[in-house]
């Protein structure tokens, strides 16, 4: 696999990790907000469970992206892209990108707490028991961290639609070719 960026776009492996988050992302939140309002039955138990499972992966997969960006510099935007953004946009990249960061680790951190205070540990996979890192608090886990869970998930998906409006605007309306440089074929059709 090859881990070098060429000039201008993402290597591989930053290509592979932002696109498989992504994917896991948009699965995760959609159980989510699919299982909130369902009746207490197998089904929504198996539900929980697997937007468990989601969470803890996303969150291993957040670290494992953030450690390969911080050994890895992302290729600097082309002075020609750099140039025709106006300084707002450029501060929104760069803010954008930290929050998007913060967001990926806090969501399924907030949700392992959430699910520690509420007394229901989580098995990743059913088979690894996980810390509880939590102390059982049923008003805790009720009042205050289910709450930032779903307020942390909400922000993170509005972030991720502002993220991709971006990208949208810049491949439609700029035609700069920046959505290239994280497209894993990185060659416009």
């Amino acid at each position: 696999m090859n881990t070098r960026t060429d000039a201008g776009s993402y290597g591989a492996v930053a290509i592979g990790l932002h696109w498989l988050l992504a994917i896991a992302l948009v699965g995760a939140f959609s159980v989510g907000v699919y299982m909130h309002d369902l009746p207490f039955s197998p089904q929504r138990l198996r539900l929980f469970n697997w937007h468990k499972w989601a969470g803890i992966t996303i969150l291993a997969l957040s670290v494992l992206r953030l450690l390969w960006r911080v050994t890895h510099r992302p290729p600097p935007l082309a002075p020609a892209v750099l140039n025709a953004m106006p300084p707002w946009q450029r501060h929104a990249h760069y803010a954008t990108h930290a929050l998007l960061y913060g967001l990926f680790l806090g969501v399924p951190l907030a949700g392992w707490a959430y699910s520690s205070a509420a007394g229901f540990p989580v098995v990743w996979f059913g088979v690894l028991p996980l810390p509880d890192w939590v102390a059982v608090d049923k008003a805790l886990a009720t009042d205050v961290l289910k709450p930032l869970h779903q307020t942390l998930a909400f922000a993170l998906a509005a972030l991720a639609l502002l993220h991709v409006a971006a990208a949208l605007k810049h491949q439609w309306i700029d035609r700069d070719g920046l959505f290239w440089r994280i497209w894993p074929q990185r060659t416009p059709r």
